[in-house]
């Protein structure tokens, strides 16, 4: 399949900033299941492209004069490959024990305990648990826009019952690493289909050990399916704040507005 995605983000002040640094995983991975046909960034200021611990493409951009907007436009097109049940090939050379370790944001308390108990058990996992734990979290968090935060927690959003996909991936990979399993963040796109929602997505890279097979499972938690290629990889990490499309910090500005549009067409 090939998806041609555009996709801008425009941050709008009361008051003029002084500084603004931005961390952006704007650029889709070059993965085996996902080839990049053509990309472009349309970025103000002084921009410095990188690869980061994940191997994920990188670039930190920086403005350090007067300015009362910011516009970031990512676009291009992008060739993807159905994964065969949801099964990821890599050439990473990272330790799938790099992403057991719990972070501020998957960090497991007693709901999710149960959870993962209840669903897991102990490692190692199949793609049949997995595709669980994703059903029960569905089920038992409903989506729910504007109800959490990019700083809520899994533990925060399972107590609330409601969240996002950040939110679902989260208390994936907390349930996950409570069990010894590995599992990682994933942020990228989706191909909306007939439903007309387009827009970044969140989903989570589960480690198996199948009777045929022992690597990652991509899982769409919010969806409770299997990665297909309908999905566009942006960036890896252990969380949201490692692999979100834009962070950053800013020096004045007042209150911030921020608008985004995003938009995917397959081919």
């Amino acid at each position: 399949m090939h998806l041609t995605i555009r996709h801008e983000t425009v941050y709008s002040y009361t008051a003029p900033l002084a500084y603004t640094i931005q961390q952006l995983h704007l650029t889709p991975r070059s993965d085996p299941q996902q080839r990049v046909l053509a990309w472009d960034l349309t970025l103000p200021g002084t921009v410095h492209a990188y690869t980061d611990a994940y191997a994920n493409p990188s670039h930190m951009m920086t403005m350090a004069s007067q300015h009362t907007e910011l516009r970031i436009v990512a676009a291009g097109v992008v060739e993807t490959a159905m994964p065969p049940r949801g099964r990821i090939s890599t050439t990473e050379s990272l330790s799938p024990l790099v992403f057991t370790v719990p972070t501020r944001l998957t960090e497991a308390g007693p709901e999710v305990l149960e959870l993962a108990a209840s669903c897991l058990g102990r490692a190692p996992a199949t793609t049949a648990r997995l595709l669980q734990l994703s059903e029960r979290i569905l089920h038992g968090v409903r989506y729910q826009t504007g109800a959490t935060g990019v700083g809520s927690t899994a533990t925060q959003a399972l107590q609330l019952g409601q969240g996002v996909c950040q939110d679902h991936a989260h208390i994936f990979i907390a349930c996950c690493h409570a069990a010894g399993i590995p599992a990682r963040y994933v942020s990228g796109y989706i191909d909306p289909e007939n439903t007309g929602h387009a827009a970044s997505h969140a989903w989570v890279d589960g480690w198996v050990e199948d009777a045929d097979y022992t690597g990652w499972v991509s899982i769409d938690v919010t969806h409770a399916r299997l990665m297909t290629d309908a999905y566009c990889r942006l960036a890896i990490g252990r969380d949201y704040d490692g692999a979100a499309p834009i962070r950053g910090v800013r020096r004045g500005g007042g209150t911030e507005m921020m608008q985004v549009q995003v938009q995917i067409v397959p081919q």
